[in-house]
């Protein structure tokens, strides 16, 4: 850090310093590299105050910033582009041949014809100009006052007429510095007019007069139509600084002595207290030093007592203790040989309450067996005797049905069997034929007999050793027929 210069306001360096990097802040832009100097020139002096001179260059026209605030789109080729705004933003859009703008308003996007067209996009947020106003006042005095103005474009169809918005990397520029010139003007105007410390002390005379001009020349007097299009938001006076630090230094002295003054008044009262205080202090610390001496003395001296008690008590309690442990270990003892005993003779107890039970489960198993054996022999028995009787029933019914069977019914049946009786046979190698005569062929004798007499030529005809007599027994008829 560079040595302080001898009669330098420190203070008014820091709000000019100050003052600069805010301004540098509200810009929000990177400026492009300064010119080169030319050759022989002197470099500006360092210090605070260099910031402030670099930045009134850039605004003199000595420095260009970068690609403007406003992101404007253009889409498109040749003759047929579209101009996208933000919705921030102010823009008005002529062509040529027509005496007024084709579209104008807040946000407007339109179709572009390079060749006939042409357009301008302001910013429309809220502008802050920061004012460094060097100004004399009334006891010939220089003074720095600093204060801001924030304004914003009320009505854009005014202001693009009698305003400079034509630099493309910063549209405001023009109309913040042609602003800024009116308000420093305005400023030093009324601080000409008052003391030194009534600026420093009261400073709404002057946003007062500042707002007025600024409204006059912004917005225009009552309603006539002379204004800029332009609305003042606010005006604001941040710092009223006197240049000459000896005249600085003057003004602080009489409260600086009248508060040194005060501030020697309250030192020496507060040692006068101090002291006081310090030997209460000292005589409360040398009572409370022998209060504490004979307390600790009383305290040994108790304490040694209850210690001796203390050891005594426990003494008599431990031998108490040993005595009682005794009495318990045996106690328990005998508790536990009376429980053995007891737990000993209710095991017996339950042993032959067991062995009977056992006893008695078995009996009782074993005159269950014999009554389910008994049970079963009887079941079988009567199920054989109903077996019997059954089949006994089962053969008087089919005597009974042999009995009731008529002759016609038992000619009927061997009639059916004949043909199962003559697929059984085996076939004759030869054929004979048996002539049954003198039979009764419609009673069931003369049947019968037929039969017998063709059954006992089939054994002949096999005894004498043919392979299978065919015998004509349905188709054989009595003499006669």
């Amino acid at each position: 850090m560079s040595a302080q210069q001898p009669g330098s306001n420190t203070y008014l360096e820091k709000v000019v310093a100050q003052q600069a990097v805010l301004e540098d802040d509200l810009k929000g832009r990177r400026a492009l590299p300064p010119a080169p100097a030319a050759p022989g020139a002197v470099p500006p002096p360092p210090g605070p105050l260099a910031k402030r001179e670099r930045a009134l260059g850039r605004a003199a026209g000595g420095d260009r910033t970068a690609p403007g605030p406003v992101d404007v789109r253009i889409t498109g080729f040749w003759r047929w582009k579209n101009v996208l705004v933000p919705p921030n933003a102010f823009v008005v859009h002529t062509r040529r041949g027509r005496a007024e703008p084709l579209h104008i308003g807040l946000g407007v996007s339109f179709r572009f014809n390079p060749s006939t067209d042409s357009f301008i996009v302001v910013p429309g947020a809220t502008q802050t100009i920061l004012i460094n106003a060097y100004c004399i006042c009334g006891e010939l005095q220089g003074v720095l006052v600093q204060g801001y103005v924030q304004w914003i474009i009320q009505d854009f169809g005014t202001a693009y007429r009698k305003l400079d918005f034509g630099d493309a990397d910063d549209p405001m520029r023009l109309v913040n510095l042609q602003l800024r010139e009116q308000a420093e003007a305005a400023i030093k105007d009324k601080v000409s007019t008052m003391g030194v410390r009534d600026v420093l002390s009261d400073k709404q005379p002057i946003i007062e007069e500042l707002t007025a001009r600024l409204r006059a020349v912004a917005e225009g007097e009552d309603t006539s139509d002379q204004g800029l299009g332009l609305r003042i938001v606010t005006v604001q006076i941040k710092e009223a600084v006197v240049s000459s630090a000896q005249l600085w230094e003057n003004l602080q002295k009489p409260y600086r002595a009248q508060q040194g003054q005060v501030a020697r008044l309250a030192e020496l009262a507060a040692e006068e207290v101090v002291g006081q205080r310090e030997m209460a202090a000292a005589r409360t610390k040398e009572s409370q030093r022998l209060d504490h001496e004979r307390e600790l003395a009383e305290l040994r001296a108790a304490n040694e007592s209850r210690l001796f008690e203390a050891e005594a008590a426990e003494k008599l309690r431990r031998v108490r203790r040993e005595h009682d442990d005794a009495r318990e270990v045996a106690e328990l003892e005998t508790e536990t040989t009376r429980h053995a005993l007891r737990m000993e003779r209710e095991r017996h107890a339950e042993e032959a309450e067991t062995g009977r039970l056992r006893i008695e489960r078995d009996h009782e198993l074993a005159r269950l067996g014999t009554e389910g054996e008994l049970a079963l022999a009887d079941s079988r028995a009567r199920s054989r005797h109903g077996q019997a009787l059954l089949d006994l029933e089962r053969e008087a019914a089919r005597a009974a049905l042999e009995n009731d069977r008529t002759p016609a019914a038992v000619q009927a049946r061997l009639i059916a069997s004949l043909p199962e009786i003559m697929a059984r046979m085996p076939k004759p190698d030869e054929l004979r034929t048996v002539t049954v005569n003198g039979a009764d062929q419609t009673s069931v004798a003369g049947l019968v007999t037929q039969l017998a007499a063709v059954i006992g030529a089939l054994r002949t005809a096999t005894a004498d050793g043919s392979a299978g007599g065919a015998v004509s027994g349905a188709g054989a008829r009595p003499a006669g027929t």
